[in-house]
């Protein structure tokens, strides 16, 4: 059991039916985050292997076991039930009557969370896009309740709760956390102190030397002084 005195909090957010905060009764000992993506194989003849090429990511899960546990209150005939704790959990599973849908689930614990060091450069092979984290937001995949003691009445004693929450993000959210470029679109680019043409070709075309065409959309005389607060049109090409 862990002695961590800052206890997990579980929030749900019910849409119309409000929102909802849950301190763990006991921090868990540990969780864990799976998150995998998707590859489609292209066969060429002649290869020793296929190529990859990446379709889309996979939701990424978060797995932790909670341990609930009343018999401080005694174990005799008044005793209390560890599903005043349980339920609360369990409830997250079940579909909200405004809403229609089940609650919306961040399970958070610190501003440490894993993820929030996470850093996102826009050049230097880093991906572009700001995807760090403080909590995991997500919709429950599972719930499995196990109760391990009883009062001789049969009241429920001690439990622990197996609660697997699957990544639920927004369209809206993903596209600008991660400030997709696209070479076939034409963008607005405010130039920042110390960028260069081919910088700028580099973030949007994937390769410096496809500079002139900012230049020439722009009337661009002199490509290494550009002058920051300037705005650029970077047009689209094939």
């Amino acid at each position: 059991m862990s002695t961590a005195k800052a206890p997990a909090v579980i929030i749900a957010d019910w849409g119309q039916g409000g929102q909802e905060t849950y301190e763990v009764q006991y921090n868990p000992k540990e969780f864990s985050l799976e998150k995998s993506l998707q590859h489609g194989e292209i066969n060429i003849p002649g290869l020793d292997a296929p190529l990859q090429q990446f379709v889309r990511g996979q939701a990424e899960k978060l797995s932790v076991e909670l341990f609930f546990d009343t018999t401080e209150n005694g174990t005799g005939k008044d005793a209390t039930s560890v599903t005043d704790h349980t339920d609360r959990i369990y409830k997250l599973a079940k579909v909200e009557n405004s809403s229609h849908a089940p609650a919306v689930v961040t399970f958070c614990w610190n501003s440490k969370f894993p993820g929030s060091s996470l850093s996102y450069g826009e050049q230097g092979g880093g991906a572009s896009g700001n995807q760090t984290r403080n909590s995991f937001v997500g919709v429950v995949e599972s719930v499995r309740q196990q109760f391990t003691l009883f009062s001789a009445e049969g009241v429920p004693l001690r439990a622990t709760v197996n609660l697997v929450l699957k990544e639920f993000r927004t369209l809206d959210e993903q596209l600008k956390q991660m400030r997709l470029n696209s070479p076939d679109r034409t963008h607005s680019h405010p130039v920042s102190d110390g960028e260069t043409l081919a910088t700028i070709a580099a973030r949007y075309y994937g390769r410096g030397g496809r500079w002139r065409h900012i230049a020439d959309a722009n009337s661009v005389a002199d490509p290494r002084r550009l002058g920051a607060g300037r705005t650029l049109t970077v047009p689209a090409i094939k």
